[in-house]
């Protein structure tokens, strides 16, 4: 039996905010039994992580949702010792105020003791090619705190369809990689990225960003549409490529390169191919 509730149409209604964990069970306990009113509707949540993209999010309730819940948490496992977790953009009064514009149904946004209590001692790894490059291989233990979170959050909800944003696209693997290893009944689906008019991802670091260093950013989105367009010219090599990048990338003076990489992603993949190349 799908997950059903009654659905708030009214963009007036406050979605419901929940920080306990037994509150999600109870609140949500009408989407797990058969009594309800409108049946067949699903049940979807939304990791924007902290910070909310409006375009994001009606794109989502506008087009595929019938419940939505938007997970807010600023998860410290998946930040290491020397990252920026405590200065991490955390706005939840505004966040709250575009969700409620959207009619979104629920906000779950615990605190950090509520997720991980005192005595919290287990974890979850992905252990395969997936995790040792990109990320996983620049921030060790990363994957290990998203993969862990997100199997909470997952058993808290209980959603049918996750979303996720394709700016983190290794991060998308990685869960659909655990979702296959753990027969977890939940599908995900990955949200093209949202950009500024200029071409800068929206995002919460990006907000960090003064006016000179989201121009000098564009360089970034500039660097692989320069890539797209030699691919469309019939070039596939994927060293010649990234020489490519690299090198637009330095005309930028501020611009400090960690890692390019080129690998090509099937939307339904659990696995990251660098056999040929295909950016997007």
């Amino acid at each position: 039996m799908e997950l059903c509730c009654i659905i708030y149409i009214n963009s007036c209604l406050t979605p419901d905010i929940y920080t306990k964990v037994l509150g999600v069970y109870n609140g949500f306990s009408c989407l797990r039994c058969g009594n309800c009113t409108i049946v067949n509707d699903r049940l979807y949540i939304v990791f924007p992580y902290c910070f909310l993209c409006c375009d994001f999010l009606t794109f989502l309730c506008s087009t595929q949702c019938d419940v939505v819940v938007i997970s807010i948490f600023v998860n410290p496992t998946q930040f290491g010792p020397n990252e920026d977790f405590e200065a991490y953009p955390r706005e939840f009064g505004a966040d709250c105020a575009k969700l409620q514009a959207l009619g979104v149904d629920a906000v779950f946004h615990p605190s950090v003791e509520e997720m991980y209590p005192c005595g919290y001692a287990t974890f979850v790894d992905v252990e395969s090619e997936i995790t040792n490059k990109l990320c996983g291989a620049k921030r060790p233990g990363h994957f290990r705190g998203v993969a862990t979170v997100v199997t909470k959050l997952f058993g808290i909800v209980q959603p049918d369809k996750a979303f996720f944003g394709q700016k983190d696209a290794q991060q998308v693997v990685v869960i659909k990689r655990m979702v296959t290893d753990l027969n977890l009944n939940v599908e995900i689906e990955m949200v093209p990225i949202i950009r500024s008019d200029e071409g800068l991802a929206l995002s919460s670091r990006n907000q960090y960003l003064s006016v000179a260093e989201k121009k000098a950013a564009l360089i970034l989105s500039q660097s692989l549409t320069l890539a797209k367009n030699k691919i469309a010219e019939g070039i596939f090599e994927v060293d010649v490529l990234k020489n490519i990048i690299k090198d637009n990338i330095m005309t930028e003076p501020s611009a400090v390169i960690d890692y390019i990489e080129i690998y090509s992603l099937d939307r339904k993949s659990t696995r990251l191919n660098s056999s040929h190349a295909n950016v997007s």
